[in-house]
């Protein structure tokens, strides 16, 4: 028997969602919340399977109840179930730990086999938010600047605590070359100092 709290503010909607689950043999709905505050609370006294949580809600919202209950009570899967699939909803949600993202107007089998499928241990995406991360990340590598070679080996120097004298010694090259190539990497990176610099190659993952 999967094991099922279900979070969200509209009581109808909520009664809607509990009523496809419990005419499934195999899903019980042992609690409701009607905010992320209460999700919380029941996450951690009831030690359900998953808890179905939907995004806007008053008070705690979705995404931070999420990370909530995937720190406090990491057994317990989230299974985002929402309106909204804008990159301001989605990214939050997966990033708090969720293990799924489906959207209410999916087809009930859709959530209901999302449900099982989270509560197995796999993550579930709908095909309308999978694309949205795709072209998200295809979107992230595209705005990743080009680094010459020369440019890479002076930063990763850079972070390895090197100086541009010990820099120029260990490339062979002069100290106005390190500086050139630094300066070079600094417009390319859009930051104005070696620590940002570093800092910004690495979220890029130049680093």
């Amino acid at each position: 028997m999967i094991r099922v709290v279900v979070a969200d503010d509209h009581p109808i909607v909520r009664g809607g969602i509990v009523a496809l689950l419990q005419d499934e043999p195999d899903l019980d709905v042992v609690g409701q919340a009607a905010d992320g505050a209460d999700a919380v609370r029941l996450a951690a006294q009831l030690l359900p399977d998953l808890v179905l949580m939907d995004l806007r809600m008053p008070g705690l919202g979705g995404a931070a109840a999420t990370a909530r209950i995937v720190t406090e009570t990491p057994g317990v899967r989230v299974l985002v179930l929402t309106t909204y699939e804008t990159d301001d909803d989605i990214l939050p949600a997966i990033e708090a730990g969720a293990s799924g993202y489906l959207v209410k107007a999916a087809p009930e089998q859709e959530i209901l086999a999302g449900v099982r499928a989270v509560a197995a241990g796999q993550t579930v995406l709908a095909p309308s938010i999978a694309s949205k991360l795709v072209e998200r990340m295809r979107g992230d590598r595209q705005a990743a600047p080009r680094l010459s070679t020369r440019e890479l080996e002076v930063l990763r120097l850079v972070a390895g605590g090197s100086s541009n004298p010990e820099i120029a010694r260990a490339l062979f090259i002069g100290d106005a070359t390190v500086k050139t190539h630094l300066q070079h990497a600094f417009e390319k990176l859009q930051v104005t100092d070696r620590t940002r610099a570093v800092t910004r190659a690495m979220e890029l993952g130049l680093l």
